[in-house]
């Protein structure tokens, strides 16, 4: 992992939220978020992206040049309908010949491209070198930010990860990813339409379908979810030759501190070594997570040389991959880099 980087916009408090009517108080004081970052109306998606992307690189030491694959993921609209927005980051922040693709697996898509960079990076020549970006703008009043999915929280962000088979700051010890298909269904709703209505997301109502409309409801999905998580997490780590008791930090999809505490319980992980501490202050970062998680760890030295960090990434589907790696130095841009950077004037943190 040659270097990070993260485009993050101003904190909203949450309290202001729930003062104006947008949040529930009860919702609120369940999730125990304190802010959540929020981004103008006039940035896009791609732009932030951008950003981020060349923050990674610069921290990299790298040429734009080395970079031979970039992978673009999101999960909301990207500021155009049918529109390549990966070739637009990828032109933007390494240059017009740089291969470039898109890829779309909910809030696991961000691993997930880590997953498919790392093959990509590991089967390629010495000098072989990938990025994965992320980028999302939840645009009210088609998202309803405070309100969509009880215990996310959505936030503006986007994240930059570049794997080197050169140098970096950190080594990639394994990935590994699991699925089950049939999970689908549960943000299906009741059917297919034609065309985009136009109307707010209701991820609510379509979960509400699934538990009235399923056998077992909740309680199959929530087994279900579990037994691939926790497949997923053995396989990673002992393809590392690792285990739980060897992990510094875990980074997890961003919610709630009710959500917060069923993941690490699967996990077996205690809360105070999660991302917790990062997640409430931004909300829920789409498939950004793990790279913003792991760029806060690393630029705030919550972690040093000799730390292995676990990044555990799940999206609708359901799928779920993770990443073991080992912080081999302390690059120099953490020492330079402060909390609550990146602001909404479009600053890398």
């Amino acid at each position: 992992m040659a270097g990070t980087g993260v485009w993050l916009p101003e904190p909203v408090p949450a309290q202001s939220a729930v003062e104006s009517g947008r949040y529930d108080p009860e919702q609120c004081a369940s999730d125990d978020l304190l802010s959540v970052v929020v981004a103008d109306d006039e940035v896009n998606p791609p732009d932030m992206a951008v950003q981020a992307a060349t923050t990674a690189l610069k921290r990299s030491g790298l040429d734009a040049e080395d970079v031979e694959l970039l992978v673009h993921t999101s999960i909301w609209f990207q500021g155009v309908e049918m529109w390549p927005a990966a070739s637009y980051v990828a032109g933007q922040a390494l240059g017009r010949h740089i291969p470039a693709f898109g890829l779309q697996q909910e809030c696991n898509a961000g691993l997930g491209a880590l997953d498919v960079a790392a093959r990509h990076v590991q089967s390629g020549p010495p000098t072989a070198a990938a990025m994965v970006t992320t980028a999302d703008r939840f645009g009210e009043p088609l998202i309803k930010r405070w309100s969509s999915e009880p215990g996310f929280v959505y936030g503006d962000a986007a994240s930059a990860l570049l794997l080197s088979r050169r140098s970096g700051f950190a080594k990639l010890l394994s990935t590994a990813s699991g699925a089950d298909n049939s999970l689908e269904a549960v943000v299906r709703g009741p059917g297919f339409r034609p065309l985009p209505s136009g109307e707010p997301l209701d991820l609510a109502g379509r979960v509400e379908h699934f538990i009235a409309t399923t056998n077992g409801g909740f309680r199959v999905a929530t087994e279900r979810v579990t037994r691939v998580v926790r497949e997923v997490v053995a396989t990673v780590l002992a393809d590392a030759d690792t285990d739980l008791d060897d992990i510094a930090r875990v980074v997890v999809p961003a919610g709630g501190r009710s959500r917060m505490d069923w993941q690490m319980q699967v996990l077996g992980i205690p809360l105070a070594k999660s991302s917790w501490d990062f997640a409430r202050t931004v909300g829920h970062l789409g498939a950004g997570d793990q790279f913003a998680g792991l760029d806060h760890l690393v630029a705030e030295g919550h972690v040093t040389a000799g730390d292995k960090v676990l990044l555990v990434g799940s999206g609708s589907g359901f799928s779920c991959t993770c990443a073991v790696l080992e912080i081999t130095e302390q690059p120099a841009w953490a020492a330079r880099t402060a909390t609550g950077s990146g602001s909404g004037s479009g600053e890398a943190s």
